[in-house]
């Protein structure tokens, strides 16, 4: 029966692996995991480990595959109970940054990993595109979504990704926040939605909305 058929053997074999990694990742961090030791903690040689993933790099976009779904599992009902733009946009910045939390202990040695253009784990690769792509939608639901908020056509549809893109940027904040619970983190949140929820008006005026709406399509360029 081939790995790829639902409940194969080889898709369970898939599964282990991922589970163990994944497990690994969090607890470990990136330097102490190793396709190697995953092996050994599975009973299996390396070679069949790798069939299923080549290289470490691999079982990184599965890791974040796991932190995105979780991320969307967890924020999707709580949009559903909420209308207001902003409120929308914390429900997402904020349970986004409550899936990241396990890993803060190791998140100096992520980001070492994919700081690198060139890197295939860097969160703005083609390789990490599925994960990146679930993070947009959680953006395009909240903006899309919102009661009553009176953006133009061009600004909303411009907006999530520029709002994905301040997501990253906050994750690389909280990376170096060593404040109790990156506390720090949450309160560069809270700022940043208020002077949003200022702005984000100001696109009405025929003045001012131009400007905006080429920011955000050059903040949009940034991942083509």
């Amino acid at each position: 029966m081939s790995r790829d058929q639902p409940g194969g053997k080889g898709e369970q074999t898939r599964q282990r692996i991922r589970d163990a990694a994944l497990g690994s990742f969090r607890d470990n961090g990136y330097d102490a995991t190793t396709i190697r030791k995953i092996a050994e903690e599975l009973g299996m040689s390396v070679g069949a480990t790798n069939y299923h993933f080549p290289s470490k790099n691999h079982l990184i976009q599965e890791l974040y595959l796991d932190v995105q779904e979780a991320h969307r599992a967890t924020a999707e009902p709580l949009l559903m109970d909420e209308g207001r733009l902003i409120e929308r946009l914390r429900i997402v910045f904020s349970t986004g940054l409550d899936q990241l939390t396990p890993y803060h202990p190791h998140a100096g040695e992520f980001l070492s990993a994919a700081v690198s253009p060139r890197s295939p784990i860097n969160p703005l690769s083609t390789e990490s595109a599925e994960a990146f792509a679930i993070v947009e939608d959680l953006f395009a639901q909240a903006v899309s979504g919102a009661a009553g908020t009176g953006l133009p056509d061009d600004i909303r549809s411009l907006l999530p990704r520029a709002l994905v893109l301040a997501h990253l940027l906050l994750a690389l904040y909280w990376v170096y926040d060593t404040s109790d619970g990156q506390r720090r983190t949450r309160s560069l949140l809270d700022r940043s939605l208020k002077l949003l929820s200022r702005l984000l008006p100001l696109t009405r005026l025929p003045v001012l909305r131009g400007a905006v709406r080429d920011s955000l399509a050059l903040i949009n360029e940034v991942r083509a």
